[in-house]
């Protein structure tokens, strides 16, 4: 689970603590604005609302009348286009078990953002009911199972028309941490040393402090909640993609949950960029997002600052800091679809899955003959067993073994013992199929 709900906090901060001073402020890091009621401190207990105009969190969008506008709609129509040429692309046989080996990758690199390294071999384990007997990476492997499941539930399409919505939101939430062990579910007042717990769901009773940010008072949270799910629930395809990077800051600088902004604001922008982009779960913005993990949270902790003048939009947030964000935003999102196809081109990927099964087959780890079942799906997206025996060239028993043995080795899947064979991409292989897609394990 999130220790640090905005990704800016360090890992030895916690959800809430007191306003630092100026002292031991990071350097460059905005300033909070105090609360309206300077009585009050950010590790306070008690819940009230201070009466925050929801307009402190405009602007929620890029104006039409805005000079970043037009060349971060181009990039939006650049995006649109790619990630529709890589779901082209793809023989309809690869489509799915090619999103499950990017969901435990999105796993993967929204744990890193987090502090926590859970490879995704490890995360396929964890799927098989095969945990670590050390305590603290069984619940590494607990939480990574949650991502996953809570991505499968938004990959099956039970947000569309809704992802942006108070429910989904706090659904969202709820799932995720109710699958979560009990000493993920407890954040820590490093001031107080009093141990919060973490109610699946439910929206946030205390007052916080993210960094240099002072959230909201608690009681708030349900008008700002509402008004951002109100704007961005009402934009058409190309407005949403737009606007997925201010509605995942917004997300964070409301902070609606005591723990777990952060992943949930990950997975609310890959709900967004499913729908409007049509992606097929194909790439995943996390991995970007990671592997730039310090320039995420300089961009997110700029977006908190105020307006600096006249010429920085109308709102009481900077709006070039929103489209600074937006542009990175989208221009990660690019280079991961450039990425991705880049791994899926079917001569490059034919080449390492056969090098590969050579080498295996030498090494007397696959029987002979296996690269044949592997290049006839390759071609034909799924294989029917009833074919195999002449695919192999051999007696039905002899492309049995062979079936088994690519099962076996997790090359292959098949639904049941009747269903067609296809390719599978275990993250055990992804580092010889599809290389750079996460780091070795123990790399």
């Amino acid at each position: 689970m999130a220790r640090h709900p905005h990704p800016e906090q360090p890992a030895t901060e916690r959800a809430t603590h007191p306003a630092k001073s100026a002292a031991t402020r990071p350097p460059g890091k905005p300033v909070a604005r105090p609360a309206k009621n300077p009585a009050r401190t950010p590790d306070s207990d008690a819940a009230e609302d201070r009466g925050e105009p929801t307009s402190r969190m405009e602007p929620l969008l890029i104006g039409q009348e805005s000079r970043h506008r037009t060349p971060l709609t181009d990039l939006v129509l650049e995006l649109a286009q790619a990630s529709a040429g890589l779901r082209h692309s793809l023989p309809a046989a690869l489509l799915t078990p090619l999103a499950d080996l990017v969901r435990a990758m999105n796993c993967y690199y929204s744990n890193l953002i987090e502090g926590h390294d859970t490879h995704p071999v490890d995360i396929e384990r964890a799927l098989r009911n095969d945990y670590s007997v050390d305590a603290r990476q069984r619940s590494l492997q607990l939480e990574a199972k949650a991502h996953i499941a809570v991505q499968q539930w938004i990959d099956g399409d039970t947000l569309t028309g809704r992802t942006v919505s108070v429910d989904a939101i706090r659904e969202i939430h709820r799932r995720f941490c109710a699958l979560l062990p009990d000493d993920l579910l407890r954040v820590e007042n490093p001031a107080t040393r009093q141990r919060v717990k973490v109610i699946p769901g439910a929206l946030r009773d205390r007052d916080v402090k993210v960094g240099a940010h002072v959230a909201i008072s608690p009681l708030a949270v349900p008008r700002f909640l509402q008004r951002y799910a109100t704007v961005y629930g009402s934009l058409g395809k190309t407005e949403s993609i737009l606007a997925a990077a201010a509605a995942h800051h917004r997300l964070l600088w409301i902070h609606p949950f005591v723990d777990g902004n952060g992943r949930v604001a990950r997975l609310l922008s890959h709900a967004t960029l499913r729908e409007a982009l049509d992606t097929g779960s194909l790439w995943s913005v996390a991995r970007g997002l990671a592997r730039s993990a310090d320039t995420y949270k300089e961009h997110l902790a700029r977006c908190d600052l105020t307006r600096r003048n006249d010429l920085d939009g109308r709102g009481n947030l900077s709006e070039e800091s929103l489209a600074e964000f937006t542009r990175y935003f989208l221009a990660t999102c690019l280079d991961q679809v450039s990425f991705m196809e880049s791994l899926m081109r079917p001569r490059e990927l034919r080449m390492r899955i056969l090098i590969w099964a050579d080498e295996e087959v030498r090494l007397s780890r696959l029987p002979p003959k296996s690269q044949r079942i592997l290049d006839a799906i390759l071609h034909r997206g799924e294989v029917l067993r009833a074919d195999t025996a002449a695919i192999v060239d051999a007696s039905e028993r002899s492309a049995r073994r062979v079936v088994a043995a690519l099962i076996d080795i997790g090359a292959i899947t098949s639904a049941s013992t009747r269903a067609p064979l296809r390719l599978a991409f275990p993250a055990s292989l992804a580092s010889r199929w599809m290389p750079g897609l996460f780091p070795e394990k123990g790399a």
